[in-house]
């Protein structure tokens, strides 16, 4: 059941990726618990949302903070970053990533332990949070994500979002990253975004507050909003208990991962 979490096709994704240990790692000593038991243990973490000292080490053969620790050296590494692309790239060389529509949305997280890149909720009664942003390509494949506080506006990830998504190999011709269309909610609205989105060759499909209904642009933006209900599913993502930035965002994009190894099984 254990080796469900991870199977043989996604760890020969993974393992090339790895750092390799140092050598006093591998030294006298109690044997270094196996990569692949780590990264069973990180994903059962993830998907259950157990705290890290109540994984059963008996199970995984290692103990929470064992695991812990090597999600951090992966996320210092940018493994997940890094799985992502291959992904990414194997989704395109089978013609599974489609640039013609892509979408952006965010959602709020409630960050309890607070840390970096937290900030008052203003949906939340000003209670510590964090956003998760979220750019999907037409079939709702995540392309990019970014981390910021509860208080930061979405408008601010909309480039950052766009210059975050890696060249994808296509069956034929050039990779490609940029997108022909881009919808997004009112929130992203402005005559700025517009001609910035047009200048890079992008057709904004942004709803104009008092102008266009959001049902209309909605049956294309829905798919961003199915993205991050699967994202929520994974329940160490529905709150971030990690008081470290760069490690919960590294969860964010392994929980991205785990939805395009998804894809790429079907």
């Amino acid at each position: 059941m254990v080796r469900e979490l991870v199977p043989n096709a996604l760890w020969e994704r993974v393992a090339p990726l790895l750092p390799v240990p140092k050598k006093k790692e591998l030294g006298r000593g109690r044997p270094r618990a196996s990569d692949r038991a780590a990264l069973e243990a990180i994903v059962f973490v993830l998907r259950t949302g157990i705290p890290w000292e109540m994984l059963p080490a008996k199970q995984f053969g290692l103990s929470g903070m064992t695991a812990w620790r090597r999600l951090e050296q992966w996320t210092r590494a940018g493994v997940f970053e890094q799985l992502q692309r291959v992904l990414l790239d194997e989704l395109g060389q089978r013609g599974q990533v489609d640039f013609s529509r892509t979408s952006l949305d965010s959602s709020s997280v409630r960050g309890l332990k607070r840390g970096a890149l937290t900030g008052k909720n203003p949906t939340d009664r000003a209670k510590a949070g964090s956003k998760h942003h979220l750019l999907v390509d037409r079939k709702g494949r995540p392309l990019a994500e970014s981390l910021t506080g509860a208080n930061v506006h979405d408008t601010r990830e909309l480039f950052p979002l766009l210059d975050a998504v890696p060249d994808v190999k296509r069956p034929r011709g050039r990779p490609r990253h940029r997108p022909g269309k881009l919808h997004a909610d009112k929130a992203y609205s402005s005559r700025k975004n517009r001609q910035s989105l047009r200048r890079r060759g992008i057709a904004p499909r942004i709803a104009r507050p008092g102008i266009e209904s959001k049902q209309r642009l909605g049956r294309h933006r829905w798919v961003v909003e199915r993205t991050n209900a699967w994202i929520h599913q994974q329940r160490r993502l529905r709150v971030r208990d990690e008081r470290r930035d760069d490690v919960h965002f590294a969860l964010l994009v392994l929980g991205c991962c785990l939805i395009l190894f998804r894809d790429l099984q079907t």
